[in-house]
């Protein structure tokens, strides 16, 4: 059986240790991309008779991409702004 631990620090109110055996490390990434999982103290992967420290490599996982900005489409940006102030303006 594997399974994560994921240990929250909340200050103050203290501290909670989620653990669900059904979600998979790419539940535990999404759920830590998207800000559900906040001030993380860490989160080990419990295998078997093991326990790793798996903190950084899912921290790193679940970080958002580094867009320079000359890849950032402006042009496209202008249009999709232009299309919006006409939709308004219909209505």
């Amino acid at each position: 059986m594997q399974y994560f631990v994921v240990m929250i620090d909340y200050g103050r109110r203290g501290r909670e240790a989620v653990v669900d055996p059904e979600i998979t490390r790419r539940g535990i990434i999404s759920r830590v991309s998207s800000g559900e999982y906040q001030n993380i103290l860490f989160i080990h992967e419990i295998a078997e008779n093991s326990v790793d420290d798996v903190t950084e490599a899912i921290l790193a996982e679940a970080a958002l991409p580094e867009i320079p900005p000359e890849d950032v489409d402006l042009q496209a940006s202008r249009h999709d702004h232009a299309r919006d102030l006409r939709k308004h303006e219909k209505a």
